[in-house]
């Protein structure tokens, strides 16, 4: 039956988001029910095409790369996959109207993953963060205003700068891992051998621009999607907070994480705040 086929499949998405990222499977189960599993439907996709160009080292990362996104296509086309993250994402995909041209410009950010390690240039840097994160926020947008396309052009710039924030945090979290493991650097114009406490505190002036930005639009969130996305924001704006007050060294040299108990802390007072309105 296709229908429980359907079920399997969005069951693999929620099991991924749950298993990869305890931080976003919390913010997600604050959603409200109707728009959960969407989001879960969503990350799983971004998430497999992410792991293909990041972890998979021993196998032909291309050729990989390139079945997933031909499966892809035939799962937009003809709305089913036998991959079934690919089909659960078919299914969010046409159900919200999501853009095309979202989903191809994630796929050319994942893309560039393969061979590119150094983003040189301002403009290649704000390319590669439209493709990998700003899209994935617009993805979720189109979910959160359920097709309202005068909300969505309202919120579409405050939802591109949340997911600029939020991946710039990653970036920097990542120096290491990124660098020693993936020989990638993603900041432009910042020599991570060297880095240094202005050098950091520029990154960290420019992903505090975001927040700003990004914070306006979640206030203007529906209700079932303002919550999730708030403690999201929270998850990071801490996750930032506590990557300030380690030195540049240190950052290079260790994955800054916050820990599983602070995460639950943070949940009750992010409740807190937006109980009170005090977003």
């Amino acid at each position: 039956m296709k229908a429980l086929f359907d079920t399997v499949s969005q069951e693999c998405s929620k099991k991924v988001t749950h298993r990869y990222s305890t931080s976003f499977s919390l913010a997600t189960r604050m959603l409200a029910r109707a728009i959960r599993q969407d989001i879960y439907n969503i990350y799983g996709f971004v998430r497999f095409a992410d792991e293909i160009v990041d972890s998979f080292h021993d196998f032909d990362k291309e050729d990989l790369f390139n079945k997933f996104e031909y499966d892809l296509e035939l799962a937009l086309d003809d709305r089913i996959s036998l991959n079934p993250i690919l089909n659960a994402f078919q299914f969010t995909f046409h159900k919200h109207n999501l853009d095309k041209a979202h989903v191809d410009a994630f796929m050319r950010s994942m893309r560039m993953d393969l061979h590119k390690s150094n983003y040189l240039s301002e403009e290649e840097y704000k390319s590669y963060i439209y493709g990998s994160a700003d899209v994935v926020g617009l993805m979720c947008l189109m979910v959160f205003v359920k097709g309202d396309v005068e909300k969505f052009n309202d919120l579409k710039e405050s939802a591109m700068a949340l997911g600029s924030a939020f991946q710039k945090v990653n970036f920097l979290r990542d120096l290491k891992a990124d660098h020693d493991n993936l020989n990638r650097t993603y900041f432009p114009n910042t020599d991570l051998d060297n880095l240094d406490e202005n050098s950091k505190q520029d990154i960290i002036d420019d992903i505090e621009k975001d927040f700003a930005e990004g914070i306006q639009g979640i206030k203007k969130l529906p209700m079932e999607a303002r919550f999730g996305v708030f403690m999201a924001y929270r998850y990071y704006r801490q996750l930032l907070k506590k990557l300030k007050r380690t030195p540049a060294l240190e950052i290079k040299n260790a994955r800054i994480r916050v820990p599983n108990y602070k995460k639950v802390e943070l949940l009750t007072r992010s409740y807190v705040k937006y109980q009170l309105n005090l977003l």
